[in-house]
């Protein structure tokens, strides 16, 4: 089962709303990330000075998460949503920010910083999926995800080791963690809701071969308190049939 830590804090009435905050962590024990293999590309095998990692199940030294994606359900947003563009990077063959959470609406541009081909191929399945070939020199694809859609990622054929995840809402009350866990949403209306967290491996096991705790929590939030929210994700080998 999951252990689920909430606390709750008043702080100062000048705050207009209220924020949610804190730290995802593993229940498991710490497992250091492999090196990634990239000599199929000289290229991008000298593009780094020392091995890079895999980076789909990143933690610290308190077994903290890195690239957890916390989200709110049950919420409507009634507000103009960002215009402001969001960049992914393909910059030694491996793209960057590696976890992306964006709105609806909400441009996004991929760049390829390396001189050498990649392909960018969308697994979306909500909105319209797009495989486009992007050379070395040549402008950003720009794209624009026009619905709500979980965590799907995209991927580069030719290198298959580089992955994406992106997440498109259709609100602002989002974040993904940093690289000691920590997250915090900000101006959070008045309301009951529903705290996702996802993480790229954990969330995606097999069904028929893991039983699979929620990994969702609820919050009932009030105006102007502070809301200290710690999750835990149990080891795979705890729950497994």
């Amino acid at each position: 089962m999951f252990k689920i830590f909430v606390f709750i804090l008043s702080i100062s009435s000048y705050l207009l709303s209220s924020s949610i905050e804190g730290t995802v962590s593993y229940g498991g024990s710490n497992k250091k990330p492999k090196n990634l293999s990239m000599d199929s590309d000289p290229i991008c095998g000298t593009s780094h000075s020392i091995p890079p990692k895999n980076e789909n199940f990143i933690l610290n030294e308190d077994n903290n998460f890195k690239n957890v994606i916390v989200w709110l359900t049950n919420i409507a947003f009634k507000d103009d949503l960002t215009s402001e563009p969001l960049t992914i990077d393909q910059l030694g063959c491996m793209y960057s920010p590696h976890v992306n959470a964006l709105t609806v609406g909400q441009s996004i541009l991929i760049k390829n910083s390396d001189q050498t081909l990649h392909n960018v191929n969308s697994q979306s399945k909500v909105n319209d999926s797009f495989n486009s070939a992007q050379p070395a020199g040549v402008p950003d694809i720009k794209k624009i995800f026009t619905e709500p859609e979980a965590p799907f990622y995209i991927k580069c054929d030719v290198h298959p080791w580089m992955k994406a995840w992106i997440m498109v809402a259709d609100h602002p009350y989002f974040a993904v963690t940093d690289e000691n866990g920590y997250y915090k949403i900000d101006n959070i209306p008045e309301g009951n809701y529903e705290v996702v967290f996802w993480q790229e491996k954990l969330s995606n096991l097999p069904a028929k071969k893991f039983n699979l705790p929620s990994n969702t929590l609820e919050v009932t939030v009030s105006d102007s308190e502070r809301y200290l929210v710690d999750f835990k994700f149990q080891s795979p080998a705890e729950y497994k049939k």
